[in-house]
């Protein structure tokens, strides 16, 4: 599915977080301007959490992209289900950059730059990096780092958040950032420690083997970096907040041994969402294009549909509508529900304009998922394309039931609005995806705006209205506490 580029690739311009509307009364923080915090119970991580995934959203280029969103969403809770000491639900998210890195903070949000699948071999060694990631969660390595600083009076709670952001999300700047402030003790937060590290290893090892991957992968992805390391000026992000003691690679290694080796072959969603990344955010489409047609010619792979996928979205981008279409045809003979498939026919159809098949096509998918994210945005987005307001309207409701945050429904929503021109519903609704943001104030403008749309003899949604102005701005005050 695309959108305007812009909101694939970002949706970070408003920024902050929104957890939901209907729990806009209990949105609480922690106070973050001390470092007295003497304890740090589940709930203040994960509103420490929700800090820092405001900040996420305001200056890093999310990638909102249902297919990729739900293949890294079920990798990484495979992951979660086989981890230890996993305490709430952990959320996944990709980051538009072409470093080697991924990270984790409060409240399990697990960061993964489309760089990381861009440059791993195997699945395994994907799932290796998510699996340590998660570990230094559920172990609350961050935590106990917020509790280690208490008493240190010349860092504040929330400088040190400010200054983990920073590093996690862009590390070469983050450690600039610090170190132009000479705040050592800042700094030694901001990179684990090799003990750290040391449990993370242990623990996303035992992750990795019991969620079916293999053990040896983790020692593959280090010894990948460490070449790195050698042969460039410049270390991988990755190495910038995780330190690669010589000894590190060794005891990964030898970890590993506990197991049997076995091979596992990635999967064929791995191969897809790396050309998918590779195709759409990694390189321009005519260069895509080479690349494929390229491999195609060299591979010896038994299976290229992962290659012709990947040449399919280049042609897309190019809009050369037929070409992606005789490709994506021939790969939906085979397989016709693959969602990656299903994805790329539709922006066909839609760049076509040739609604109507396109629809037909994912009303009988929806059937059979029918609140699968990638089938049900595209059959809505079709929608709208097609001035089938109402549907697109009743599909993105329904969804939203079951996922109350999800940012591209919320948009569709607010677009569908918008061009059947409700407007009561469309300020409604456009306050909604500006709190997502934290966009209090403006999100509370908003419902304001919807106020002077609707009837007055209709006290019940006058009433209502009423109590979310009165939410969003209780949560403005929230954040002031900041």
């Amino acid at each position: 599915m695309r959108f305007k580029k812009a909101l694939v690739t970002t949706l970070c311009a408003i920024a902050l977080s929104y957890t939901s509307v209907s729990s806009a009364s209990d949105f609480k923080l922690p106070d973050l301007g001390t470092s007295a915090i003497q304890v740090l119970p589940i709930e203040k991580e994960q509103a420490l959490g929700e800090v820092m995934m405001m900040q996420i959203r305001s200056s890093s280029p999310l990638v909102q992209d249902p297919v990729l969103n739900e293949y890294l969403s079920s990798l990484g809770n495979k992951l979660v289900a086989s981890a230890n000491d996993v305490r709430f639900p952990f959320k996944f998210f990709w980051i538009n950059n072409k470093a080697i890195n991924a990270f984790a903070f409060y409240g399990g949000h697990v960061g993964v730059h489309t760089g990381l699948i861009a440059q791993s071999d195997n699945e395994s060694q994907l799932a290796s990096v998510i699996g340590h990631e998660i570990a230094h969660v559920t172990q609350r390595h961050l935590a106990r780092r917020i509790q280690s600083a208490q008493d240190n009076s010349a860092l504040t709670i929330a400088g040190m958040i400010t200054g983990i952001l920073a590093t996690v999300v862009a590390p070469d700047a983050g450690m600039a950032i610090l170190a132009a402030n000479s705040t050592q003790a800042a700094l030694s937060q901001l990179t684990h420690s090799r003990k750290a590290e040391q449990e993370a290893d242990r623990f996303g090892m035992q992750t990795l083997q019991r969620a079916g991957y293999d053990p040896y992968a983790a020692s593959e992805f280090l010894t990948k970096l460490a070449a790195q390391v050698r042969f460039q000026n410049k270390p991988p992000a990755f190495l910038l907040t995780h330190p690669l003691p010589d000894s590190r690679v060794s005891d990964v290694r030898l970890r590993a041994q506990q197991y049997p080796k076995k091979y596992v072959p990635s999967s064929a969603d791995f191969l897809y969402a790396k050309s998918r990344v590779i195709a759409r955010y990694h390189m321009d489409s005519q260069d895509a294009q080479a690349y494929f047609e390229n491999t195609l010619r060299t591979t010896s792979d038994l299976d290229k549909s992962q290659y012709e996928y990947g040449l399919a979205i280049s042609f897309l981008d190019q809009k050369k509508y037929d070409r992606a279409e005789e490709i994506i045809n021939s790969l939906l003979k085979k397989q016709p529900n693959n969602l990656f498939y299903l994805d790329v026919f539709t922006d066909i159809k839609i760049g076509q304009k040739q609604f109507e098949p396109a629809l037909k096509v994912l009303e009988q998918k929806h059937k059979l998922r029918p609140n699968n994210q990638v089938i049900t945005l595209n059959l809505a987005n079709t929608a709208i394309k097609a001035k089938k307001y109402d549907k697109a309207e009743q599909l993105l409701k329904i969804f939203l039931l079951e996922k109350q945050n999800h940012v591209l429904a919320k948009q569709l929503l607010t677009e569908t609005y918008e061009l059947s021109k409700n407007k009561a519903a469309y300020h409604e609704s456009r306050a909604s995806l500006l709190s997502h943001y934290g966009a209090f104030m403006k999100a509370a403008d908003e419902v304001q705006k919807a106020l002077n749309f609707i009837e007055k003899e209709d006290e019940i949604k006058k009433l209502r209205l009423k109590a979310l102005l009165a939410k969003y701005r209780n949560m403005q005050k929230e954040l002031a506490k900041l």
